[in-house]
């Protein structure tokens, strides 16, 4: 028998991510997206696979050096539409259910993406980018090595970067539609304003979007919901301009419009709710005003990306729905009523990452991982909760791997608040013997720490170290007071929370060594890396990632900070740079004994790379043990969906570094 061994970070090109399911109408097959590495390369490679719910392997249906992503039947049964690189740019393909060769539908000249059938199956609903010059008839013709002409760039708009497409142009996002047989187009929107796509009214006369459409988006921050009729392209709000809107779903008898979205009451700390539009008596209400619980799936993880929240799904006779939550480290499929009652069909110790039902039949496949299984598809009996398993992606892979579960603990905060979380063991834990730890911090930091699979966890975990991360005040899947209580307070009773881990791991792990603390974290999880090592020196070795130092600059460079800061720190550039200050790392840099990392993306405009410069200027200029790492291209997805050389590099810099002063 061979001898097992822990992971490491290059088995991430070992390792496949299944997701985007989608069951045929009759619920026999499944449609997926199976993802990988090209080791040659080191590119993501996506293929569409089909296979049977009765059992039998899953077949793969597209082939190449290609991203082929968002697959979805047409509701006759007939075709999968989906979405391909393979032209140079993204546009959408059909495949017949019969197999065979692929037929190029979209040939947009900036790429075509998210389509939605019609329920007669004749017409699929997409968005595309355009100019104010373009047309939805312009065609893509232009080579993949011509080259734009070098030309200054000038911004008129406070909004005019974003950190998933860099610099934003004058294009904008439109809703359009092509005849699946005469593949005739026709343009829905215009103006300057982006469009989310939504869904068909069951008797296709109508469309659903959600979009800011006020006159200074930039500043209102809103989505809103808007029925829009095909015929003479006027449109209908069903919300009310005050709040964040999406994920749209009209029920099977018309007579409902059911949304996700909530009225910015804590802004950005706000719980997403159900709403329901009574299309006849044109009233919005909320469903879960009273269950304080966040819609939806906010898991924290570094191995799953391109899945999206499936919203709300109806059942066939209009009168429930199926839906995702997420609760205390775990995401759960619930069923919910009209008049508001809400029953778990789905929730265990587990993170459900991607959903497709079949209303009609009460069944489901799901995407499950969790902390020890990086993510399968199972068949889910939504009334009896049975499960059977449908693929075994990595399996094979796998057999040889040992990996650490992870066990939850949960302990007071000064305050005496409930602070929930796990802990890990080294691989091939040996009793009695101690052994150097590490402390995780989320982004976010409205997010959530799960019971899912984390890569990085576990190449620390076969490295020798435990591991220890939890969910702070300010994470979702606590209710709206936890999520809320961290804004205007970074660096406070959020501190304090984190502090109660490494002391609780101190106190109630004999297997921990108390000389050998280590902390890390990204994004907000890297701010308040940063705040621990300049107010303590308990630890002895930090790593900061993709993190802020300084909320002043942070303010203006950010493609977020100059309402983030407002919202979060309760602070302002203009009316109170002094707020923010009080809350930035680099005013205590001075303090900063422990041994600090710091990594970043040199793309990364959410958490721009000026706040590790600052950080590593003010370090070094003091003789501080520090190291500055940039990661060329990379933006704030670098551990997620970066470049697969640059996640492995990240992670071995991480291991290096705790390698070297923790032992």
């Amino acid at each position: 028998m061979t001898q097992k061994r822990g992971i490491v970070a290059e088995d991430l090109m070992e390792l496949k991510s299944v997701g985007e399911v989608d069951l045929s109408p009759d619920g026999s097959k499944y449609a997926f997206v199976e993802t990988k590495i090209d080791k040659d390369k080191h590119e993501y490679v996506s293929h569409i696979f089909v296979g049977h719910v009765i059992g039998g392997e899953p077949v793969q249906w597209t082939y190449g050096d290609v991203r082929d992503t968002s697959p979805k039947w047409s509701p006759d049964g007939k075709y999968i539409s989906f979405v391909s690189t393979r032209s140079g740019k993204s546009q959408i393909y059909l495949l017949s259910a019969e197999g065979g060769e692929a037929r190029q539908l979209t040939n947009c000249k900036n790429g075509a993406r998210n389509p939605i059938w019609s329920h007669d199956s004749s017409t699929i609903l997409f968005t595309t980018s355009l100019a104010p010059n373009q047309q939805i008839t312009d065609i893509n013709n232009q080579k993949k090595d011509e080259k734009k002409a070098l030309e200054p760039m000038v911004v008129e708009r406070i909004r005019y970067k974003s950190d998933s497409v860099g610099f934003l142009d004058d294009k904008r996002q439109h809703l359009a539609l092509i005849n699946v047989k005469t593949m005739q187009l026709t343009q829905l929107t215009e103006g300057d304003f982006d469009y989310t796509p939504g869904c068909w009214s069951p008797d296709g006369t109508q469309i659903t979007f959600s979009a800011d459409l006020t006159d200074e988006p930039d500043f209102n921050l809103v989505s809103d919901v808007y029925i829009l009729s095909i015929a003479d392209k006027s449109v209908n709000k069903l919300t009310n301009s005050n709040g964040v809107f999406g994920e749209v779903t009209w029920s099977p008898d018309g007579t409902f419009i059911a949304m996700i979205g909530h009225e910015k009451e804590y802004d950005s700390a706000t719980l997403s709710k159900i709403w329901i539009y009574d299309v006849l008596n044109k009233e919005l209400r909320c469903l879960t005003a009273n269950w304080d619980v966040q819609i939806g799936d906010v898991a924290i993880g570094d191995f799953h990306s391109g899945n999206s929240n499936p919203g709300i799904i109806w059942t066939d006779d209009s009168k429930g729905f199926y839906f995702v939550m997420s609760d205390h480290g775990n995401t759960g499929v619930y069923y919910g009523s009209i008049e508001g009652e809400m029953y778990p069909s789905l929730l265990e110790n587990q993170h459900i990452y991607t959903l497709s039902v079949d209303s009609k039949n009460h069944k489901a496949v799901v995407g499950i991982s969790t902390p020890t299984h990086p993510g399968d598809l199972y068949l889910i009996d939504l009334s009896t909760g049975e499960l059977k398993q449908l693929t075994y992606s990595n399996d094979h892979f796998l057999a040889n791997i040992e990996l650490s579960s992870a066990e939850p603990i949960t302990f007071k905060a000064p305050d005496g608040w409930d602070i929930h979380g796990w802990v890990m063991k080294p691989v091939f834990f040996e009793e009695g013997k101690l052994y150097p730890t590490i402390l995780e911090v989320h982004g976010g930091p409205h997010a959530m720490y799960a019971n899912t699979y984390f890569h990085e966890f576990q190449v620390l975990t076969a490295k020798g170290y435990a591991v220890v991360f939890t969910n702070p005040r300010g994470s979702h899947g606590y209710g709206q007071e936890f999520v809320d209580a961290v804004r205007g307070d970074y660096g406070g009773r959020d501190y304090l929370d984190v502090m109660a881990a490494a002391e609780y791991a101190e106190t109630h792990l004999n297997f921990v060594d108390k000389s050998r603390l280590g902390i890390t974290g990204g994004s907000y999880g890297g701010f308040m890396t940063n705040w621990i090592v300049g107010h303590t020196n308990k630890f002895k070795a930090a790593v900061t990632q993709r993190s802020i130092s300084n909320w002043l600059s942070f303010y203006g460079v950010s493609d977020i900070g100059y309402f983030f800061s407002g919202w979060e720190v309760k602070g302002d550039l203009v009316t109170d740079a002094e707020k923010l200050w009080k809350h930035s790392p680099l005013r205590y840099v001075e303090n900063i004994e422990t041994p600090l990392l710091i990594l970043h993306g040199e793309k990364d405009y959410r958490c721009p790379i000026e706040q590790a410069e600052q950080l590593f200027i003010a370090l070094k200029k003091q003789k501080k043990p520090t190291k500055f790492v940039r990661f060329p291209g990379a933006n704030h997805e670098l551990s997620r969906s970066g470049n697969p050389k640059l996640r492995i590099d990240r992670l071995n810099h991480i291991k290096d570094w705790f390698v070297e002063y923790l032992g």
